[in-house]
């Protein structure tokens, strides 16, 4: 399977566990998700807590 490292869009650091993220990203079309990390990473744009404040 697939190791996903997600990563801050400005800076480009790596998100560790229990960190305040923000993901800018469009409502799905699809009912259902199953895998939601797997769909951020894909289709949203992940920003962290620090470079969301700057």
């Amino acid at each position: 399977m697939f190791k996903i490292t997600p990563q801050c869009s400005v800076c480009k650091k790596e998100i560790q566990a229990n960190e305040e993220i923000f993901v800018e990203m469009r409502y799905p079309e699809t009912k259902g998700m199953a895998e939601i990390k797997a769909f951020i990473q894909n289709q949203g744009k992940i920003i962290y807590e620090e470079c969301n404040k700057k």
